[in-house]
């Protein structure tokens, strides 16, 4: 059976626009690696008549309903009274509860006023969502063909909240086991990938197919249910492998987080070192690479030669090359890999020049020209990205730093560095 989910966010400052409701993205991915079909958000304020009216809808509409916010102690944390009068449940006092919340002040040396006891009043007949991270407990309890789960709104305590204690009672609602792969695509645009999709992915039912547009890459997850993992993980291969056929070299990987995740493993696993040289990227595929941890033992260094004078003067790019043809072109590209394997004494080196906005360059190329290059043992190779005019620097910067990074991975892959068809 299929589950209709609704999130009720509770809080005023969420409509205020004073916080981000990170909340409700994290519960989304959440329940669609659990298979779980989220339909509707809700975001209301802290107010009863209007909670009232949100929960009235959503008891129509959803038969599981999942509330962040609103179990503090104040009197504005109202969630559990309003969710508990519309089910007809009594509120009822929890010791169990109540004595972790002393404990909890006791452990962190604060003193603790009576109006925290709130928190341990709880729907009769509930399941307890114990809360390591905080005070307010979490809860669960079904009534009217309906589940409802309420989690406190801190993310600190909704994230481990959801991922200890309302992810197991989820996967206890449905029999079976649910199992998901992620293939990350670099490359290829979202529709483009969905329109090779569309037929396959409105007849699949089980395992199911998902897409996702992240900033410059794509996301496909294939998402099967089973009795047993084993047979889940059955379902899942054959769909994973057509995908990896269907789309090539540019599937650079399954359930990894990132393209420099994939680089930094590749230059480990061949005992090889790399090296940047970056102009438009500003030194954003070096923060890239050492974001993960052991970025040490494969990359040397990086240059972030912002003028010309520097890309002369440390990376010997020739001047007559630069006076020639300009900092964003392929001559320089590629002069300014090969300067940084040099100057480096790394075996592979990747550039980055280009004009990212929001005016074109003096020589007259347009935003969202770039040019990026490898330098390796066997030669140099410069691609030239026409990136769109639409001056969003930090769009066109990671898009920049994510096509150097796709040639690194296509070089230690033994991928040819482009398609044959068209990109």
């Amino acid at each position: 059976m299929s589950h209709t989910v609704e999130i009720l966010s509770v809080g005023t400052e969420l409509l205020l626009g004073n916080i981000a409701n990170t909340d409700a993205q994290m519960l989304s991915q959440g329940l669609s690696e659990l298979g779980l079909n989220v339909y509707y958000h809700t975001v209301v304020g802290d107010n009863p008549q209007r909670a009232k009216e949100a929960v009235a809808i959503a008891k129509e509409r959803a038969d599981i309903i999942i509330t962040t916010g609103g179990l503090g102690p104040t009197c504005d944390d109202l969630t559990k009274n309003v969710l508990a009068e519309a089910f007809g449940k009594k509120l009822v006092f929890d010791q169990a509860s109540a004595d972790r919340i002393r404990s909890y002040f006791t452990r962190t040396g604060r003193t603790m006023t009576e109006n925290n006891l709130q928190q341990a009043m709880l729907p009769e007949g509930c399941t307890v969502l114990t809360n390591d991270w905080g005070t307010a407990p979490g809860c669960a309890f079904q009534a009217d063909g309906v589940h409802v789960i309420m989690l406190p709104g801190p993310p600190s305590e909704c994230r481990p909240m959801f991922r200890y204690r309302a992810m197991p009672y989820l996967q206890s609602l449905s029999e079976g086991v649910i199992a998901s792969h992620t293939l990350k695509l670099f490359g290829i645009g979202e529709s483009s990938m969905e329109a090779q999709l569309r037929e396959q992915m409105n007849a699949m039912s089980n395992p199911t197919l998902a897409p996702y547009a992240k900033e410059g890459e794509c996301e496909l997850r294939v998402t099967a249910k089973a009795p047993t993992d084993a047979e889940a993980q059955a379902l899942l291969k054959p769909t994973v492998e057509q995908i990896k056929q269907l789309f090539g070299a540019k599937v650079y990987g399954v359930d990894v987080s990132s393209l420099e995740e994939v680089v930094l493993a590749l230059l480990k696993e061949k005992g090889m070192t790399l090296g940047t040289a970056e102009s438009c990227t500003g030194g954003l595929i070096a923060k890239r690479l050492t974001d993960i941890p052991g970025a040490s033992q494969s990359f040397r260094g990086g240059v972030v030669s912002y003028t010309n004078e520097v890309k002369a003067g440390v990376l010997g790019v020739p001047q007559p090359l630069l006076d020639q043809f300009g900092a964003v072109s392929a001559e320089v590209a590629q002069a300014m890999a090969e300067g940084a394997r040099r100057t480096l004494g790394c075996d592979i080196a990747l550039s980055s020049t280009g004009v990212a906005g929001p005016d074109p360059d003096d020589r007259g190329n347009e935003v969202g020209t770039m040019f990026v290059a490898i330098a390796a043992p066997g030669g140099t190779y410069v691609r030239a990205l026409k990136l769109g005019n639409r001056p969003v620097r930090a769009r066109l910067r990671t898009q920049a730093a994510s096509h150097a990074l796709d040639l690194a991975r296509r070089h230690l892959s033994g991928l040819p560095y482009e398609d044959s068809s068209a990109r």
